[in-house]
C-alpha cells in the first residue's frame, strides 16, 4: 500500500525540445570537492543530461539516482543533477549512493525557475524546489529531449531517456 498521496502538479511552461538551454553557473559537487562551474563548460565537452531532482534524502531523489547509477548512463554522456540541497548534502548523497555523478547546488532554486520546473512545496511557506525533470542537451546547448513530471511523485521514463542518450552520442 502506498503511504503517500499522488498529486497532480499544475501545468508549467518549461524549456522544451529545440529550445536553447539556459546557461548557469553554480557550485558543482563531486565526491571530493566542489567548485563553481557552468553548464556551457560542461556542454563544450559533449552532451549533458541535466537531471532536476527533489532535496537530497527524499525518496524520489534516492530512487532517481539509484536508477541512473544502475543504468550506467554516465558512460555515454555527462550526467549532472540540480537541486536546492547544499554542497554538504550533495556530498553525503554521492557517498551514500556510491554515485559517479556530479550535482549542482542551487539553494535559491534559480536554475529550476529558469527551466520552468520550480515547484512550491505544500506546507512549507516560501520553500520551493525543482519538480523531477530531465533535459538532454547537446554541445550547442540545444535541448534534444525534455521530460518534466506532471504529478508528485513522478519519475523519468528511464528507458526513453536511455534511448535518447544513446541516439545522441552513438
Amino acid at each position: 500500500m502506498v503511504d503517500f498521496e499522488v498529486v497532480d502538479l499544475p501545468p508549467t511552461d518549461h524549456v522544451a525540445e529545440g529550445d536553447e538551454a539556459p546557461d548557469f553557473t553554480r557550485p558543482l559537487v563531486n565526491a571530493e570537492f566542489w567548485e563553481d562551474a557552468s553548464l556551457s563548460a560542461l556542454t563544450a565537452d559533449g552532451p549533458v543530461c541535466l537531471v532536476f531532482h527533489p532535496m537530497d534524502g527524499s525518496f524520489p531523489a534516492t530512487y532517481i539516482w539509484n536508477e541512473l547509477r544502475d543504468r550506467e548512463l554516465g558512460d555515454h554522456c555527462t550526467v549532472v543533477g540540480v537541486s536546492i540541497s547544499t554542497p554538504y548534502a550533495h556530498k553525503r548523497l554521492i557517498e551514500e549512493r556510491d554515485m559517479d555523478f556530479d550535482l549542482f547546488s542551487d539553494p535559491a532554486n534559480g536554475v529550476a525557475e529558469a527551466y520552468g520546473v520550480a515547484h512550491d512545496l505544500d506546507g512549507m511557506a516560501g520553500v520551493a524546489e525543482a519538480r523531477p525533470a530531465t533535459f538532454l542537451i547537446d554541445t550547442d546547448r540545444t535541448v534534444q529531449y525534455a521530460w518534466v513530471a506532471e504529478e508528485w511523485p513522478d519519475f523519468p521514463p528511464y528507458d526513453d531517456l536511455e534511448r535518447e542518450i544513446r541516439a545522441l552520442v552513438d
